[in-house]
């Protein structure tokens, strides 16, 4: 028989109200917090005690996060709630006029716009509401799923999205085709006409005595190249890198897309191969299991030591004859950029077409100043951006194209009239 302790809550209890307050705007956000927790972290802060913010912030740390993905969300929810831990009223009251300016047209934070979403839950909802403005907000409701709304939510940038948004962006990215068009192979294959097959006419003949009664003739077989993808995970682009990575596996799944094999990695202290996990068919499972392999999520970059790893040990397995290569990172490297360059112009000798999508292309006055991006930019085919579903799409219709060169070309014109 199992013995029921009764909680023994803290001697504040406004204190304990607010955090099981704070956990519902958690799970709100998207953390999986159950009662269990709650308890947990009431327990957890009676015992360590409220000594100061740093302490308190860990100790519920512990009690609510338990993935790399959460700990962005968490650090956002907890900075917006606990500006006023004593009344939830007061609380409340001096957060929404911040809140309404995250939720507003300026740029926020990763997660910021989720946080205060969840934060609200609804608070500046109005009350006693006429039945008739009931009718006309739901006519608004069904508005925002208009066409003119999903072209809003195609060219926003990831990080901007809100948690609705990030779900309605998902279900567009899971729609998105990646084909691919064949290429010739060396090999031939019998034909009804092409060109004649000398060696197997004059066989036929031999089986007929030396008289020829048929010629043979070949054409080349069409072979499809890999799909290969290097998906930088730091924490500059955590969130850029979840929803390419979402988008990848609807990639994977998809059938005649033409792609003979999809290969994933991802890098950020060290590289880690996802390939088999994207190969499940629910994208959740997907992601999850890809999350707890790769342990460096939000962590430090080192493309240089990545892609020396990758070109060692993997480019020979995955890369085959004629692979196309996705390069997503920011190419802010903090280390040697001498060996990112010599990975680099090794990867793109070893690939068909080396294509570099980068988030920090969403901005207009973009120019390649960081010493990273100017140690990779010779080396790649083409580079584009990568921020949006836009520019996903975009990525999609040129993906096969052997002229496409997205904005290399104007960034290294700016590298030669700076030197």
């Amino acid at each position: 028989m199992v013995e029921h302790i009764p909680l023994e809550l803290p001697e504040n209890p406004k204190l304990a109200g607010n955090i099981t307050h704070f956990a519902r705007a958690l799970r709100r956000a998207g953390l999986p917090i159950g009662p269990g927790r709650v308890i947990d972290a009431v327990r957890a802060v009676q015992i360590a005690g409220f000594t100061n913010k740093q302490d308190f912030y860990w100790t519920l740390h512990a009690c609510f996060v338990n993935r790399p993905e959460h700990r962005v969300v968490y650090a956002q929810v907890f900075r917006l709630y606990w500006r006023d831990p004593q009344y939830l009223e007061h609380m409340m009251a001096a957060m929404l006029p911040a809140i309404r300016g995250v939720q507003e047209e300026r740029n926020a934070q990763a997660a910021e716009k989720r946080a205060a979403e969840a934060l609200l839950d609804g608070a500046e909802a109005p009350v006693n509401q006429p039945e008739k403005e009931r009718e006309d907000s739901e006519i608004e409701i069904d508005a925002s799923l208009t066409i003119s709304a999903e072209e809003r939510l195609r060219s926003l940038d990831f990080e901007q999205m809100s948690t609705a948004e990030m779900a309605q962006a998902k279900r567009m990215l899971a729609r998105i085709k990646l084909p691919v068009d064949p290429m010739l192979s060396r090999r031939t294959q019998s034909s009804q006409r092409g060109r004649v097959d000398a060696a197997k006419t004059l066989r036929a003949a031999m089986r007929k005595g030396g008289e020829l009664h048929k010629v043979m003739y070949k054409t080349s077989r069409h072979r499809w190249p890999n799909l290969v993808v290097l998906c930088d995970i730091s924490g500059s682009m955590s969130q850029y890198s979840r929803a390419v990575l979402h988008f990848l596996h609807a990639v994977s799944n998809a059938k005649g897309a033409g792609w003979a094999k999809v290969h994933a990695f991802t890098f950020g202290t060290r590289l880690t191969n996802i390939t088999r996990h994207l190969h499940q068919r629910d994208v959740d499972a997907a992601l999850s299991a890809a999350g707890a392999e790769a342990q460096d999520w939000e962590g430090g970059t080192r493309i240089g030591e990545c892609l020396e790893g990758f070109n060692r040990d993997w480019s020979r397995r995955v890369m085959g004859q004629g692979a196309v290569v996705l390069l997503i990172t920011d190419g802010l490297e903090r280390a040697d950029t001498d060996v990112l360059a010599k990975q680099m112009q090794r990867l793109h000798l070893s690939s068909k077409r080396l294509i570099w999508l980068n988030p920090l292309l969403r901005w207009d006055e973009f120019s390649a100043k960081a010493q990273g991006i100017k140690a990779m930019l010779p080396h790649v085919d083409s580079f584009r951006a990568g921020h949006s579903i836009a520019s996903l799409e975009e990525l999609a219709a040129v993906i096969s194209r052997p002229d496409d060169v997205g904005e290399k070309t104007r960034l290294m014109s700016g590298l030669a009239d700076k030197t």
